[in-house]
């Protein structure tokens, strides 16, 4: 016999259609917290890829974990300086900025009448050539800091939620003021909730004697293995070397495995919910069309196809809920989290990002709720006997 025809699995969903909203709205739910969770994540690894470029490197002292750890002489950014793997400008000046990375606290906006909380921002002391090393960086508004001055600019994330950080503004720290000339754009990436200036003007500030950090541009990307070995044989270099991509890749490692921990948990919890909804809603389908059943078998329809009507109803549920999921879903776009990176202890700044990876993975993931959900109501369907399901009719 052929298969039970697909129209008859569509009508008795339709003819359900209270049950069947509220069983696809449920899996829905398990759906968006799913696709939250993987967007959120995706999202702040876009941000920090999108931080780095793969022909620059980020030189930091052996055993830090962070530019605000780390410690590099003044010697030894001269001595990476006259590698020959560095790229040099035209009038033979090597890309290297010498950069100061500190925290400081600034005050959050806060509504009329309220004081906004403390946070600690990113800030970044570097060379004019530092920032012609981050192309994806552009002044939007306002003016560049002029090198030797107290004058500063601040990424996007930081204009929009911190006082004081408006063109014209003046914010304190580090004893002195620090008039803001402009705002840029990162392109999404954690530069945004960074602010910058001139590294011997914040260095002198914040006292500090050594550098955070060095960027280099190579000369060829293929030279960064031997720009490596040849910083790791230099006794005077006690330096880690990683591609500027790499080393933001890093930085995000914690916080991304605390979202996928967090959201995995909340996703099986929710899930096991939802698929208890579809199996409660495929026993209580089963047990109204008995009758139904009956007739089937009767008509020559064997317990395989029972079974595939019952789990495909149950698939259907599933992916009319996906797809219902992702939906919803696709709106977090528009939003921005700010949150602790618990790396750097700064705050951080990144959006929900959907992916065609994340849907399918949402999809399959929709797909086999339904499936365990509808699985045993649909055996228990296929398992009835001729006679006993139209005795029950």
């Amino acid at each position: 016999m052929t298969s039970i025809p697909f129209n008859y699995i569509f009508r008795n969903l339709w003819t359900r259609l209270l049950t069947t909203v509220l069983t696809a709205m449920g899996m829905a739910l398990v759906v968006f917290v799913f696709a939250a969770v993987l967007m959120l994540d995706a999202g702040l690894k876009q941000t920090m890829v999108g931080t780095g470029s793969m022909d620059n490197v980020v030189m930091i002292r052996k055993g830090s974990d962070t530019e605000i750890q780390s410690g590099v002489y003044r010697d030894q950014a001269s001595l990476i300086e006259s590698m020959p793997q560095i790229a040099r400008a035209a009038d033979g000046t090597p890309l290297v900025s010498r950069e100061i990375v500190v925290l400081n606290s600034l005050r959050k906006r806060a509504g009329e009448g309220e004081i906004g909380s403390l946070s600690n921002v990113v800030i970044r002391g570097l060379l004019p050539i530092g920032v012609t090393l981050r192309p994806q960086v552009k002044l939007v508004e306002g003016r560049m800091f002029r090198p030797g001055s107290t004058e500063i600019i601040v990424g996007k994330n930081v204009a929009e939620q911190f006082e004081g950080a408006q063109i014209g503004q003046t914010l304190s720290f580090a004893q002195r003021k620090w008039l803001v000339v402009g705002r840029f754009d990162g392109q999404k990436s954690a530069f945004d909730s960074e602010l910058w200036g001139d590294a011997e003007q914040l260095m002198q500030s914040f006292r500090r004697v050594n550098y955070s950090s060095a960027l280099a541009k190579l000369v060829d990307t293929n030279q960064f293995d031997a720009l490596k070995a040849d910083v790791e044989n230099d006794v005077r270099l006690s330096l880690d070397v990683k591609r500027e991509q790499i080393f933001y890749e890093d930085q995000s490692r914690a916080l991304s495995t605390f979202i996928t921990i967090l959201g995995s948990v909340l996703s099986v919890i929710f899930s096991i919910g939802a698929m208890v909804g579809a199996m409660v809603t495929m026993y209580s389908s089963v047990a109204n069309r008995t009758g139904e059943i009956g007739t089937l078998r009767a008509l020559g329809f064997q317990r395989r196809n029972i079974l595939v009507a019952f789990l495909t109803e149950s698939l259907l549920l599933a992916l009319v809920g996906g797809l219902l999921g992702l939906v919803f879903a696709s709106f977090l776009q528009s939003l921005t989290i700010s949150t602790l990176n618990p790396q750097s202890f700064s705050q951080l700044a990144f959006g929900f990002l959907l992916t065609p990876t994340i849907i399918i993975k949402t999809i399959i993931f929709s797909l086999i709720m339904g499936l365990v959900g509808g699985f045993f109501p649909s055996v228990r369907a296929a398992r009835m006997k001729i006679v006993d399901s139209l005795r029950a009719a």
